[in-house]
């Protein structure tokens, strides 16, 4: 099966003028590192595909999607569908930027809510907040039921203080995880992809793991079923208690580990025989 090339090709970078000023800002390495992760992720994914069941390659390939957002940046959304290992798996890539209203600003940073309430005089209300906002995202959703569903985010947002209301402080902030959904709970799959988010979060703070672990067993808890979502992983946001270039590393590591967490668990349980009511089961826990 032959790729067809994309129309229209993404931009070596959604960055121009002075959000691309320079190479090695924060925001410059964040879109190189997602975009690279992408690529990472469609590549293995579709070699999964390709040596599926009987080695003789022929698997779905990703489609991309190049998007442009007028006030600035945009993004790459790359979609498999109807594979022989992957019913459909989404990776995707944004980078975007412009101005929030001072209303938006306030609501994801309430803490700031004093800084922007007026301008810097007479009492005036604050004017937009400039902002930076860029992530890669990705759900995947196996064929065989025995072959768990992974989610994986990872985001980076900065907000300037607006022109007439110099005394705002200026932000940033990461955020995203991973985690597991699994129809049928394997220990040895679960203890794998754990061990492999502890790893990676001891490389930067013993702490990292526990707290993240909670976070995101809270965070996914569904209260009207009474069950959180799948075997957890890690999640944080709006964090910045670490110097950036830690965290900057820190997302990089957790974005990294997402293919050596799951990539073994598929290749175990793809070609597991599986009945009817195997494959209905997974259906009905995903549509829960």
């Amino acid at each position: 099966m032959e790729r067809e090339t994309p129309e229209p090709a993404a931009p070596a970078t959604f960055l121009r003028g002075e959000e691309g000023a320079s190479p090695e800002s924060a925001r410059a390495r964040f879109e190189r590192m997602i975009r690279r992760v992408q690529a990472d992720v469609c590549a293995e994914l579709e070699a999964v595909e390709g040596g599926a069941i009987d080695g003789g390659g022929g698997g779905a390939l990703f489609r991309e999607d190049a998007w442009t957002r007028p006030g600035g940046g945009g993004g790459i959304s790359r979609v498999l569908q109807g594979g022989r290992v992957f019913e459909k798996a989404a990776v995707n890539v944004s980078v975007v930027y412009g101005v929030m209203p001072p209303e938006a600003y306030r609501a994801a940073r309430p803490e700031a809510a004093a800084a922007v309430a007026t301008g810097a005089a007479g009492g005036e209300k604050a004017g937009p907040v400039p902002f930076f906002a860029a992530g890669v995202s990705s759900v995947i959703h196996p064929v065989n039921p025995f072959a768990p569903t992974m989610h994986f985010n990872y985001r980076y947002f900065e907000t300037e203080a607006p022109k007439d209301a110099p005394g705002a402080p200026r932000h940033w902030w990461f955020g995203g995880g991973t985690d597991l959904t699994p129809s049928y709970i394997i220990k040895e799959d679960i203890r794998h992809f754990h061990s492999v988010q502890k790893k990676t979060c001891d490389k930067f703070d013993s702490s990292f793991y526990p707290r993240f672990k909670k976070w995101c067993d809270d965070y996914f808890y569904i209260k009207h079923r009474g069950e959180r979502r799948g075997v957890g992983g890690i999640f944080f946001d709006d964090l910045n208690d670490y110097d950036q270039e830690t965290l900057l590393q820190f997302a990089t590591e957790c974005a990294d580990s997402v293919l050596p967490a799951y990539i073994p668990i598929i290749e175990r349980r793809k070609d597991v025989p599986f009945t009817e009511e195997n494959k209905a089961w997974q259906q009905l826990r995903r549509a829960l």
